[in-house]
């Protein structure tokens, strides 16, 4: 039987990261859900519980085997997200993706000035939408397509503080889920290098984060050649 695709976004952006690539997918016979988890991060904690049971949801019901499919800050909700969908999970694809870090939260995992940075952006314990922590322009020169840019930013939210603050839990995967790291850039070597000592399938492109808005068919194929090598179709 062939698994189903959940696509789960970062929390700090929305969907759209990963709609499109999604469709190209479907498209060659995949069968995959895109939930939104925007919602999940405005109204209060505790976030990891909640987004791992909105994710998961988007697959009830169902007969078929899961893989997850996870980009950037996604990475550490995959266990969580595993354990809420229950046996049907079977594999795990992390793409330029936080690796899971139980028991641990975002800003015990962050430099330390990084993490400094962002408290400091924080208004009354929100941060401003992701978008506006980068430079001037930088979106622009990710995503090239003005339309489909304003409709990213549009679903960016405001996150508390208290989400990186917020330990992710204990959660592991079971030994029968296969994993495997796609790494779009060089800011995800180290979890790559992590990904291939643990015997993960690892595939290595020098493009960008936000690769799979820009250029949704070439990161279509990295998945779909990760879910191949991993025996998960």
């Amino acid at each position: 039987m062939s698994a189903t695709l959940l696509f789960v976004h970062s929390p700090v952006v929305g969907a759209t990261t990963w709609t499109g690539t999604a469709d190209e997918l479907r498209r060659n016979g995949f069968r995959a859900e895109v939930p939104d988890l925007t919602d999940v991060v405005a109204a209060p904690g505790p976030y990891y519980p909640a987004l791992a049971a909105a994710a998961a949801a988007a697959v009830d019901g169902g007969a078929d085997p899961v893989v997850l499919v996870g980009h950037s800050a996604a990475g550490a909700l995959l266990p969580a997200i595993a354990e809420a969908v229950g046996d049907r999970t079977r594999g795990a694809v992390f793409v330029d993706a936080i690796l899971p870090q139980p028991g641990r939260s975002w800003f015990d995992t962050a430099p330390a000035e990084l993490a400094a940075h962002m408290r400091g952006l924080a208004d009354d314990g929100l941060l401003p939408p992701w978008d506006e922590w980068l430079p001037p322009g930088s979106l622009a020169e990710l995503v090239g397509d003005p339309a489909l840019r304003r409709r990213f930013v549009a679903e960016i939210p405001r996150l508390p503080l208290a989400y990186f603050d917020e330990l992710a839990p204990q959660a592991q995967f079971a030994d029968s889920v296969a994993c495997a790291f796609v790494r779009l850039g060089a800011p995800f070597d180290r979890a790559a290098d992590k990904a291939d000592r643990l015997g993960w399938w690892v595939v290595r492109r020098d493009w960008d984060h936000l690769r799979m808005l820009s250029d949704p068919a070439a990161v279509a194929d990295l998945i779909a050649q990760a879910i191949s090598a991993t025996g998960l179709r």
